[in-house]
């Protein structure tokens, strides 16, 4: 679907809390959610504009962004499992 926003607490509404805290407290994690927000918005303005650029390129950073998403889910994952288990 062109220009569906990506953001992280779109697609893993579940996991809203584990996002902020991260975001909050984890520089690594942070620094990868800002770079995942950014190409997140740049391929939808290139799809916006029209895809102005060749179809191996928004390819690339789609498979960046996919890539990107599932460092941070994994990231995320690990920190939720660990906050319900020390409940």
């Amino acid at each position: 679907m062109l220009n569906e926003n990506h953001a992280l607490i779109f697609d893993f509404p579940e996991l809203k809390q584990d996002i902020v805290h991260l975001n909050h407290k984890n520089e690594s994690f942070r620094e990868k959610s800002k770079q995942y927000h950014v190409l997140d918005y740049d391929i939808r303005q290139l799809e916006i504009d029209g895809s102005p650029t060749d179809d191996k390129h928004m390819n690339e950073l789609k498979i960046k962004r996919a890539n990107l998403k599932d460092v941070l889910y994994q990231q995320l994952k690990q920190h939720h499992e660990e906050v319900i288990s020390a409940s």
